[in-house]
């Protein structure tokens, strides 16, 4: 009796590193996919014979992809197992990264770069299999926020070693390296992960599966165009807005006429849905294009900015803030449960705000501020905001749903992004063009950044507790 009891907590542990090691190779497998390939894209276009517009078209193919395919596939994963979908979605990943290794020509990367992005609620399926198998809200807590923390970056070397394979062994050495990982993975989840299906015997609801994929495709898409400005194809993007409007309708009424519909409308209308999406919609408005876009086109600017090229701009300021967000993660997984799920997040978000307007108004006249703001903001963004609102679509979804959630918060998250390209970009453009002698437009698109974190901060106080995830007094 006393050797069972003692070996009971060890076989456990062992069962959860092997479950962590298998659910972090997923997940990096997936991240290399989303970040290696930004500082290689100059190289793809020479080694393709085309130009930098297409090889970035590929990017917005692959997050597209992502973004419709974890609309559902969560769902899907609680139906026929977890573990299922998981291993065949690395697998998938695998063979959609040989093919883009192989790609002949930039037809093919696209399609590669989609095989790819199918896999993209690989975090999201993570965390729903860590949620069945950890049940202390504290441990939970901060295993989430290590898988979710990898979801940010491999703390910023991703990018790095990603440029450094591009120019010495040409852009295909990267995607090698991630076909790699990607085949490991799949191994050490085939090996490492027990099996979970909550939903077992539910029908898919398809039917609501195809329009709802094709109103956010639609609506992705033009957002995409409006991103272009003034090259941007206007009665597209208007025909498209008009077609996503058309199908979520579609959706709306397939759902509620459902038997088992993919997300019942009565989900929708909880607090614990949509304030959830609208804060990761607002924050990701925000913060994204002010760190990714704003941020590093000011750096890089000869006349107003600092005049850094993109490699050292990316090494000053995107691989600490991407640092700082990967060592901060587990903390704030840990401390959540404890203090609050909701209460990190409006710590994160008020920090946020605060720290984008002093970029604006003193980092602009000071490299060491911006710097230090910049630190600062992988702190407050992607070691805590992200990670929350990350955790808080496994928290809060139903029991009876549990993948429906964190599909939409990812879809969000893909939105957010796009959007706030579309707006601060342009509000950038306009008050500092090209060549001009004037910081105002970079100053004035950080500035709308702090309003819309500011409205994502009220929009917190309408997140329900996830009661059941947290330690209570």
């Amino acid at each position: 009796m006393t050797t069972d009891l003692t070996t009971r907590p060890a076989k456990a542990a062992a069962g959860t590193a092997a479950l962590m090691t298998a659910l972090l190779a997923a997940c990096t497998a997936f991240q290399l996919n989303a970040s290696m390939l930004s500082p290689a894209l100059v190289t793809m276009a020479r080694e393709l014979h085309t130009d930098e517009a297409n090889t970035g078209l590929s990017q917005t193919v692959f997050f597209t992809a992502s973004a419709m395919f974890s609309l559902f596939l969560p769902r899907f994963s609680d139906i026929v197992g977890r573990k299922r979908v998981l291993q065949w979605m690395l697998v998938l990943m695998a063979a959609g990264t040989v093919l883009a290794a192989l790609a002949p020509n930039i037809a093919v990367l696209d399609i590669a770069r989609a095989v790819q992005g199918a896999c993209g609620p690989v975090v999201q399926i993570s965390l729903l299999m860590l949620r069945s198998e950890v049940t202390d809200p504290k441990r939970f807590g901060t295993l989430m926020g290590v898988v979710a923390a990898v979801n940010g970056g491999i703390a910023g070397v991703d990018a790095l070693v990603g440029g450094w394979l591009a120019d010495h062994h040409g852009y295909r050495s990267i995607f090698w390296v991630i076909a790699a990982v990607a085949a490991v993975a799949a191994v050490l989840v085939r090996v490492g992960c027990p099996e979970s299906r909550p939903s077992a015997g539910t029908p898919m609801d398809w039917a609501g599966v195809v329009p709802l994929v094709v109103s956010v495709a639609a609506l992705l898409v033009a957002v995409d165009q409006a991103e272009k400005l003034g090259a941007a194809n206007w009665p597209l993007a208007i025909g498209l807005l008009v077609v996503a409007v058309a199908a979520f309708a579609l959706f709306w009424r397939t759902e509620k006429r459902g038997a088992h519909p993919l997300v019942r409308i009565d989900d929708l209308r909880r607090r614990a849905t949509w304030a959830p999406l609208l804060t990761t919609l607002l924050t990701l408005i925000g913060v994204f294009a002010t760190v990714n876009g704003v941020l590093m086109s000011f750096v890089q600017n000869d006349t107003v900015g600092f005049g850094m090229g993109s490699s050292l701009a990316s090494v000053v300021f995107l691989t600490p803030f991407a640092l700082v967000g990967w060592l901060v993660g587990p903390f704030t997984g840990r401390l959540a449960p404890v203090l609050g799920y909701r209460r990190m997040l409006r710590w994160g978000l008020a920090g946020s705000a605060v720290v984008i307007a002093v970029m604006a108004l003193a980092g602009v006249h000071s490299m060491p501020v911006m710097v230090a703001c910049t630190v600062l903001l992988g702190v407050t963004y992607a070691g805590v905001a992200n990670i929350v609102l990350n955790l808080l679509g496994v928290v809060l979804a139903p029991k009876e749903n549990p993948g429906f959630l964190p599909g939409l918060v990812s879809a969000a998250f893909g939105l957010g992004a796009g959007l706030s390209f579309a707006l601060l970009s342009a509000v950038q453009v306009a008050g500092s063009p090209a060549g001009g002698d004037s910081s105002g437009g970079y100053v004035t698109a950080m500035i709308i950044g702090v309003v819309v974190v500011v409205a994502a901060f009220g929009a917190s106080f309408l997140v329900p507790r996830p009661e059941d995830a947290e330690v209570s007094a």
